[in-house]
């Protein structure tokens, strides 16, 4: 399809968890490869942004997920850009099965922030545009999940592993402390939806405070130190 990215790939052993389903944390990785490959496709990759102090930065997320992929199956990874709104960058996503049938849809909002005041820039001023792409196929823009009534907490401290070129913690190792939090993923249950908002970002060393909660098959994590940091929900399918 015009204007739409696409890439194959096969599920290797660490793409996937203990029960051989695609790890969350893989799942947006993959998405965030697709979408900085297309971007530098399209001519706006680090030497318009990276190079100049520009970092490409996710503010929210939201996926839904008819199957996770399993390990050494064969899977396309599809990824195009909405129209720009203003300073924000909507962003959207599937994966396919070998056989055609679609296994996940996502969406995402990204913008540009300077690197060293850390804010928003205008993109215009900096000859960044990126044309949008209608297909028919994308799942609504994120928003930022519902919270809802916590009774687990814990502090969390950022470790070096955690933090990406940004210089801060790369947005799909949230995933990883989110299910590490949340026991459902460890009993192997089947992740259905999931929805992120990003408030602010966290540095090597900084001390998260997390609060976590569930009911029934919907899970929410929040974490924040002098102010609130990130917020995720996790939907999973109902035991059987």
């Amino acid at each position: 399809m015009d204007g739409v990215f696409s890439q194959e790939l096969r599920l290797k052993n660490r793409d996937v968890d203990m029960y051989r389903r695609l790890r969350t944390s893989r799942l947006f990785e993959l998405l965030q490869e697709a979408a900085i490959a297309h971007t530098e496709a399209l001519g706006m990759g680090r030497e318009k942004t990276l190079d100049r102090g520009l970092l490409w930065v996710v503010t929210l997320q939201r996926a839904e997920i008819a199957r996770m992929p399993e390990y050494d199956e064969k899977i396309r990874v599809e990824g195009w850009p909405g129209e720009t709104m203003h300073v924000l960058f909507p962003r959207y996503y599937r994966i396919v099965g070998e056989g055609g049938g679609e296994l996940v849809r996502a969406s995402a909002l990204w913008m540009l922030v300077d690197e060293k005041s850390r804010r928003f820039v205008f993109p215009e001023r900096f000859g960044i545009a990126i044309g949008g792409v209608e297909t028919g196929r994308e799942l609504p823009l994120p928003t930022a999940p519902a919270a809802m009534a916590t009774d687990g907490e814990r502090e969390f401290s950022v470790p070096y592993s955690y933090v990406d070129l940004n210089g801060h913690m790369n947005n799909t190792r949230y995933f990883d402390l989110a299910e590490d939090c949340v026991g459902a993923a460890a009993e192997g249950r089947e992740l259905h939806a999931v929805a992120t908002e990003y408030k602010a970002e966290a540095r090597l060393g900084d001390r998260l405070f997390l609060r976590w909660g569930g009911d029934g098959d919907r899970f929410f994590l929040s974490g924040g130190a002098e102010r609130p940091v990130f917020t995720i929900s996790l939907e999973y399918r109902k035991k059987i």
